[in-house]
């Protein structure tokens, strides 16, 4: 297995259907595009043929939602197969998944399920990582998923549990900065000593993305709001601690017209950039 990966600086959007015509004619002004992995791991047809004219024209980075990395009983090897196939075909600049769970004995929950951060999950989720790795010859990437709730026999910080997997595994973060908000206001933690607290080597990519308040007051990161104000500000504290890193706006529903995301997209460049020139 490759025992590292390269830092690529640049920004980009996730690739969604609405926008597919743009950035297979290459017309997105991007540095790399972001795909759902599960979308492409299929045998055939339309998906492939996007993705192989897509790659011909922008570095991919393949961003799954079901590993499962934190599931009882192991990884799916059928999963993890395809997944595999599909990163041989395109040659990612990475792949990234969440730690969390997403199912347990061929129960599928479709979401993002909270682990407890116990020395035992811990052993656990370096157990999977060491795996999926192997699989796929690869370090992967594994984002900070939002959370909810907490548990009783929690005795990491999440930050800390981060820290940690890192450093048994090898793995690379994706820092999802939006979701560091949201769980920081739902659980009242504050986020700087997040970010102070996660090995900046360790970070390859970010997600920028907005969230919305419940009926309960909780915040909810359902990824249909443009970048609000505290995730910006969030942001360029990131950009402050860990310099450089790949960045991109995620946005899953309420697709706005292409040239909507662009704007955030060199929001976000405008402020790395300055954060940069500042430090130069």
């Amino acid at each position: 297995m490759s025992s590292s990966i390269e830092p690529f600086v640049g920004f980009g959007l996730g690739m969604r259907p609405q926008h597919y015509p743009s950035f297979i004619a290459g017309e997105a002004p991007v540095d790399f595009v972001e795909i759902i992995a599960e979308n492409f791991m299929v045998k055939g047809g339309r998906p492939l043929t996007v993705i192989d004219q897509v790659r011909a024209r922008y570095p991919v980075a393949m961003h799954g939602v079901s590993m499962s990395i934190g599931s009882a009983d192991g990884l799916k090897p059928d999963y993890m197969r395809h997944l595999k196939t599909l990163a041989d075909r395109i040659d990612p600049i990475w792949i990234s998944d969440h730690l969390c769970w997403t199912g347990v004995d061929g129960f599928n929950a479709h979401d993002l399920l909270p682990l407890p951060y116990t020395e035992e999950v811990l052993d656990l989720v370096c157990a999977n990582i060491t795996q999926a790795q192997d699989i796929l010859d690869r370090p992967i990437l594994l984002e900070n998923a939002s959370t909810y709730l907490t548990f009783a026999e929690d005795c990491l910080k999440e930050w800390e549990f981060l820290t940690e997997m890192c450093r048994r595994t090898g793995c690379y973060l994706l820092l999802d900065i939006n979701n560091i908000y949201v769980s920081g206001t739902n659980h009242g933690f504050d986020p700087l000593p997040y970010l102070a607290g996660i090995p900046a080597n360790s970070v390859r990519q970010i997600h920028l993305a907005g969230h919305t308040t419940g009926r309960s007051g909780l915040l909810i990161d359902t990824h249909d709001q443009p970048v609000p104000d505290p995730v910006w500000t969030l942001y360029e504290a990131a950009c402050a601690l860990f310099g450089p890193a790949a960045t991109m706006i995620e946005r899953d529903d309420n697709i706005p017209p292409l040239d909507d995301l662009l704007a955030e997209m060199d929001q976000a460049r405008r402020l790395a950039t300055s954060l940069e020139q500042v430090a130069a």
